[in-house]
């Protein structure tokens, strides 16, 4: 999950790069959406380990 993090974040800085902010927009997004899904499941762990405890 975190290496399609890496990869989109790598997409979206060549795209901006390469002028082609719709591409690097849509990349950029991408990668929120994982990084947000990461925290989630992050959280739901580190709250269920505390609901155990």
């Amino acid at each position: 999950m975190i290496k399609w993090i890496i990869i989109l974040l790598i997409v979206a800085a060549a795209a901006s790069l390469l002028g082609m902010p719709a591409l690097a927009g849509a990349a950029a997004t991408g990668a929120r959406v994982l990084i947000g899904i990461v925290l989630i499941i992050f959280l739901l762990i580190v709250l269920g380990v505390f609901a155990v405890t």
